[in-house]
């Protein structure tokens, strides 16, 4: 399977690149009055060339944020710490290092943590912001060995040491599930480093309730068919060959699919804009679809460890999640503060399946437990957007200030 994928991609890259050439030079000759028939052949070549994926990780192109003031400032992205499958990124203004300090950890499904960017940017506003920076498995040489739901949890762990005390944690989506974990076992050791404030959003804590698509595709199949169909083998010609992945490709299709009419409108609404001169919303959903095309591969063994314990055996509410032989036990969670977050419209992550957590934190007192229900918003918009920008994020600051 991923052969014929990658054969199929190293023959239509070069296809793309000229395409993306010519978009290049007729939308500069599309500049000229009489030359308007060329800025519909330039849309017809942009799509042609954006209908791809890419397999390296976009820049996050944050270099300076606006502060409350207005001004500008300069923020300083850096590499602080690495594992072969992951590296721990800061990015900070240059005024702000006393600020406080938020572990952002980015979801392994598919995509790289620049989808974050827009996350990354708000938070910068008033927080010193480290993003778990995923390593693309198929990139990986099988010298490191496999990566499952417990190096997950230990590199969350491991990284919250590196940050020090007084870290306050957000985990968006799939990784709330490891971020729970993590908490409960640092608790279960009380270990001085311990996170002041957990904050998880549209994560699937307990994916019983309200089952979405995603949750009925996980469960409509038996786990030894998920190991036989959508696992492959990464290519010789590749870094991480020899590899089992859950292929990046096969994710991002089956996203796609769930939305088919939605992503075909958007092309046709990048033609039309395009064509009319509307460059400012055409420029926006081609950097959408820039990101969103940009995919990564999952090792097999991750994937298919959290489709069978977080999907299919619902592990951690039932009590049964363990990590290195050791029962989680999120009761243990007495000192750090819980925040959830969860979109009405959410069509990946239903409505109830991340406030789940507070049923599974009882040693926390009341007044440490908080939830937020953004009406309006789907999925993607519990941390990205307007509503993200103006609802959602001033709860997350006001809850990670409060646990200070």
């Amino acid at each position: 399977m991923y052969d014929a994928y990658q054969a199929y991609a190293d023959l239509s890259h070069p296809v793309r690149a000229l395409a993306s050439n010519s978009n290049c030079i007729l939308s500069l000759w599309s500049t000229m009055q009489f030359a308007s028939p060329l800025r519909r052949m330039a849309a017809y070549y942009e799509i042609v060339a954006l209908a791809g994926f890419t397999h390296s990780r976009p820049d996050y192109r944050i270099r300076e944020v606006v502060t409350d003031s207005g001004a500008s400032a300069k923020v300083i992205e850096k590499e602080i710490f690495a594992t072969p499958f992951c590296g721990l990124r800061r990015f900070a203004r240059e005024d702000g290092e006393n600020d406080p300090r938020v572990l952002l950890v980015a979801p392994m499904s598919g995509h790289f943590a620049t989808l974050l960017r827009g996350t990354i940017r708000t938070l910068l506003r008033h927080h010193q912001v480290y993003v778990t920076d995923w390593r693309n498995a198929r990139d990986i040489p099988l010298e490191h060995g496999t990566f499952g739901f417990d190096d997950f949890v230990q590199h969350l762990i491991d990284f919250i040491k590196v940050i020090g005390p007084q870290t306050h944690v957000v985990a968006v989506c799939q990784p709330a599930v490891p971020a729970l974990a993590a908490t409960a076992i640092m608790s279960q050791d009380d270990d001085p480093q311990l996170p002041a404030s957990l904050t998880l959003m549209a994560g699937p804590i307990d994916t019983r309730i309200s089952p979405t698509k995603v949750n009925e595709l996980a469960t409509s199949k038996p786990i030894e068919w998920f190991k036989e169909k959508m696992i492959g083998v990464t290519p010789r010609t590749l870094r991480g060959a020899g590899r089992r992945v859950y292929p990046g490709f096969l994710q991002l299709a089956a996203f796609m699919s769930m939305n088919a009419e939605r992503h075909s409108k958007a092309f046709v609404d990048l033609f039309k804009s395009r064509v009319e001169g509307d460059f400012q919303k055409a420029n926006q959903i081609r950097e959408f679809y820039e990101e969103y095309f940009a995919i990564m591969d999952l090792d097999a063994k991750f994937y298919l460890e959290t489709v069978e314990l977080v999907f299919q055996k619902y592990a951690l509410p039932r009590g049964e999640l363990s990590f290195r032989g050791r029962l989680i036990e999120p009761r243990a969670i007495k000192k750090t503060a819980l925040l959830t977050v969860e979109g009405e419209r959410d069509d990946i992550c239903a409505v109830g399946q991340t406030l789940a957590a507070h049923d599974l934190c009882t040693g926390l007192r009341p007044y440490m437990k908080s939830h937020v229900l953004q009406p309006d918003v789907g999925h993607y918009g519990v941390f990205n957007g307007r509503r993200w920008e103006t609802k959602i994020y001033p709860v997350v600051h006001d809850h990670i200030y409060a646990s200070l």
